[in-house]
């Protein structure tokens, strides 16, 4: 599975449970840690919760699992680190709080218009 279909999954989780503000950077020229970032906000902790169980079983269903995920318990911020690709699910305050689109502003935005729901 390309990276590119792997975002795609992710997005359509993402947007299926009413995720907000999807944001997908492409961070490959920047760092060694990911080729992506995907950002995405929830409404709360339940809803970020929600998002990232979601992303987590359709990638499931597709063969693919996370290599760790980090932040379930309090659930404002969970990171999933898909290898190549790490999703962050935040709450409206703390996204605002550590900015990564702003953090992370010299990688390229991804559209991902075509790849909504």
């Amino acid at each position: 599975m390309t990276e590119l279909e792997k975002i795609t999954a992710i997005v359509k989780a993402l947007d299926s449970k009413k995720a907000e503000e999807i944001t997908v950077i492409k961070i490959t020229d920047l760092t060694i840690i990911a080729d992506y970032f995907v950002i995405a906000g929830g409404t709360s902790t339940t809803h970020t919760k929600a998002l990232a169980d979601e992303t987590e079983f359709k990638l499931g269903e597709l063969g693919i699992k996370p290599d760790h995920i980090e932040g379930v318990d309090g659930a404002s911020w969970i990171a999933m680190d898909f290898g190549d690709i790490i999703v962050h699910v935040f709450c409206k305050d703390t996204r605002a709080q550590y900015s990564l689109e702003k953090l992370w502003s010299d990688g390229e935005v991804i559209d991902i218009s075509g790849m909504l729901c």
